[in-house]
């Protein structure tokens, strides 16, 4: 088949094409190493970057990628729907699959419209709890796109579950969760991770990484930390990701600020922690997501002491020891201390990308008919030929 996939470039501090990061990275390169051709074609929020194409390795299929610019003030924003339609009708794909916020969603279901192929939509969180859905019209525009869509992807069972009863989209609705790269997060020596990194080699390190904002429920671990620092002195506080002005981390000998990581340093935090903490609040944003952190710091076998909210609640509902009420300081601090003293490391079975993509696309295929998948086939039979 021939798959458009339309997102944002910069996803969850991240750059998609240059990071190869994530969810917006792995759904384009898996369908093409399954022997697709895919055009991925991203929108870059920041002004006045530029434009500019790259070609990844994703044999035996093809994968391409292209990032397009706001431009001067923002105005490439508004010629960004036609100049895209522009590209897929040369394209011609077979399906468009629009990903990452309410924009791209309802950008893809346009063009699929346009294009008059199958539409697919990929939630990775529930959008609604997004700053973009106080825009007004943001929201009926995301509820209208999805209602349209041939198949929904949500990344976890409590967002499959709230789009089928609030959205009733036309098509099927199936929660594929995010995964992660095993290659980087696998259990790993703690004392070296800790050297890696500078820090203590001999204290009690807990901690987490990620968004550290208010709206993610990281005040919790900053209270919590207010009570473990006083009881147990030979307790750290590490923490690595940015943080908004209005709520900066905690100061002090025993806290280790370790500003944004790259990714595979993040694999190095969580080898170096003896307890991570998994903060999310019970908002419209945290009963529907899956924190993608809860994925890396299970992969590398580290003891969590997580919010029980949504899809973490479900996923860790038989270890009550790993699972605090959200936005309860006093709890997550009893959490941590329990974990500790005693280290219980939840048994989740993980399956990696190549998993996860090869049980969706069958329900790709079905999608699209038959007819224009042998002409897809010919179309790329003929590009290699003269490539």
């Amino acid at each position: 088949m021939r798959i458009a996939f339309v997102c944002k470039r910069r996803y969850m501090g991240k750059d998609v094409i240059l990071d190869r990061y994530a969810r917006l990275y792995e759904i384009p390169r898996q369908l093409a190493q399954l022997g697709h051709t895919v055009e991925a074609i991203c929108l870059d929020y920041r002004q006045g970057a530029a434009s500019r194409r790259w070609e990844h390795e994703a044999a035996p299929g093809a994968l391409h990628w292209e990032s397009r610019s706001l431009g001067h003030l923002g105005f490439g924003l508004f010629g960004h729907p036609a100049r895209t339609l522009r590209r897929l009708r040369a394209f011609a794909p077979d399906l468009v699959i629009g990903a990452s916020d309410i924009p791209q969603v309802a950008l893809g279901a346009w063009l699929a419209g346009r294009l008059h192929v199958p539409f697919v939509a990929d939630l990775y969180d529930n959008f609604e709890g997004f700053g973009q859905a106080r825009i007004p019209g943001m929201v009926g525009m995301l509820r209208r796109a999805v209602r349209r869509a041939a198949l929904v992807l949500t990344t976890s069972e409590p967002l499959r579950r709230f789009v089928i009863e609030v959205y009733r989209p036309h098509g099927k609705v199936l929660a594929m969760p995010s995964s992660v790269d095993k290659a980087v997060f696998h259990p790993r020596d703690q004392r070296s991770c800790r050297q890696a990194l500078g820090l203590p080699l001999d204290a009690k390190l807990v901690g987490t990484a990620g968004g550290l904002y208010r709206d993610k429920g990281v005040a919790a671990l900053y209270a919590a930390w207010a009570q473990l620092r006083d009881a147990h002195p030979d307790v750290h506080l590490v923490l690595a990701g940015p943080h908004e002005k209005a709520l900066p981390p905690p100061t002090g000998p025993r806290v280790h600020y370790l500003g944004a990581l790259a990714h595979d340093k993040v694999a190095q935090l969580f080898g170096a922690l003896d307890v991570g903490a998994i903060c999310v609040l019970d908002t419209a944003f945290g009963r529907y997501c899956f924190p993608q952190k809860a994925y890396e710091m299970l992969a590398c076998r580290l003891p969590v002491a997580a919010a029980d909210v949504g899809a973490m609640g479900e996923l860790l509902a038989n270890m009550p020891a790993c699972l605090y009420r959200p936005g309860d300081a006093a709890e997550l601090a009893r959490r941590i201390e329990g974990q500790l003293a005693s280290p219980v490391v939840a048994q989740v079975p993980i399956r990696d990308w190549r998993e996860l993509l090869a049980d969706i696309e069958p329900q790709l295929r079905s999608l699209v008919p038959t007819a224009r998948q042998l002409s897809s086939a010919d179309h790329n039979a003929s590009a290699t030929r003269w490539r």
